[in-house]
């Protein structure tokens, strides 16, 4: 009987390196196939050669209708010198970043993307094409956008605040400015924590009468339905409850024990506003002689800010202030 062996150790290491490198190929794949982001290849002459599912659901193209085609269908024409300028630094094997920029959809729609493109090299380190992943940034933009304009809205509005701002001693201007400037920071701290849509009515006033009320809820009561206000609004309301509070402390209910305010809003269907501050308890309330600041300061952000309507009734139970708004509420 003659037995012969073979070291087949060699081999099997080999089959099971195998194996270990397709399972990693097929996760790799699911992951570019599953991936949101759009991951595109393409050769040096700039024909696309693979295209994943993130790529259709960006672009429109199905990986049929894009796999063979120049990677220009995706470039608007007044960026098509950026796809040189990107291909010319790919063939040096740089990686660029986060590179933002817009591209153009199936239909013509422009999204605008932040690219990560890298060089893809063959055996033998040759640079054979470039790998892209594109990141629809367009909602960020957006958000971006209406951050800018609200800071130079903010910035107006802080700057109109200390134009109208007035007070006898240098300390009682700071204190002015102050309490006016910490009504617009509260209510951008609403706008941020929604993520800038609008703020909530009901967050507003709560959070401009906080300081009055403490343990005694009644003493400053608040009445309405949810009202999430544009951000224009929101500052002007702060302001103007800021306003009509600080009137209040020095002259009106809030500055007896047993004051009370109540603030209450209502709005019919697809009408106005209407916002009502209403005092009692207090001391009468007296029609001043001349137009006190804090009165111009409402009456520059509700008359002519936001095109609104106002009214004040110096009553003998306390003040009461009407405010009448169109074209207040922010989309959601």
């Amino acid at each position: 009987m003659i037995e012969v062996n073979r070291d087949v150790t060699e081999r099997k290491r080999t089959e099971a390196a195998l194996r270990e490198s397709e399972q990693q190929l097929r996760w790799l794949a699911s992951i570019i196939a599953s991936n949101d982001d759009a991951i595109i290849s393409k050769n040096l002459d700039g024909m696309i050669t693979s295209w994943n599912g993130g790529a259709e659901r960006m672009y429109g193209y199905t990986a049929e209708e894009a796999i063979g085609q120049p990677i220009t269908i995706l470039i608007p024409e007044d960026r098509q010198n950026e796809e040189r300028e990107i291909s010319a630094r790919i063939k040096c094997g740089e990686h660029i970043d986060h590179f933002e920029t817009v591209r153009r959809c199936k239909h013509g729609r422009l999204v605008a993307v932040s690219l990560t493109v890298s060089p893809i090299k063959d055996a033998e380190g040759k640079i054979v094409g470039a790998s892209k992943i594109a990141r629809d940034i367009t909602e960020r933009k957006r958000s971006d956008e209406h951050i800018a304009t609200l800071a130079r809205e903010a910035q107006h509005r802080v700057q109109a605040t200390v134009n109208l701002s007035h007070s006898d001693t240098p300390d009682g201007l700071k204190r002015a400015i102050e309490g006016r400037i910490q009504a617009l920071a509260n209510v951008h701290g609403l706008l941020v924590k929604a993520h800038w849509p609008g703020a909530e009515l009901s967050s507003i006033v709560a959070q401009e009468l906080a300081p009055y009320r403490g343990r005694d809820e009644a003493r400053a009561r608040i009445d309405g339905s949810d009202v999430l206000l544009m951000p224009n609004t929101a500052q002007a309301i702060a302001v103007t409850l800021h306003e009509l509070a600080t009137n209040a402390v020095k002259y009106g209910s809030l500055s007896v024990a047993k004051g009370r305010v109540e603030v209450a809003w209502s709005r019919a269907a697809a009408g106005p506003l209407t916002l009502r501050w209403t005092e009692s308890g207090g001391p009468p309330a007296k029609k001043p002689t001349r137009k006190g600041f804090g009165t111009r300061v409402i009456e520059r952000m509700i008359r002519e800010q936001l095109k609104g309507e106002m009214h004040l009734d110096w009553r003998a139970e306390g003040l009461a202030c009407e405010i009448v708004l169109k074209c207040v509420m922010a989309a959601v």
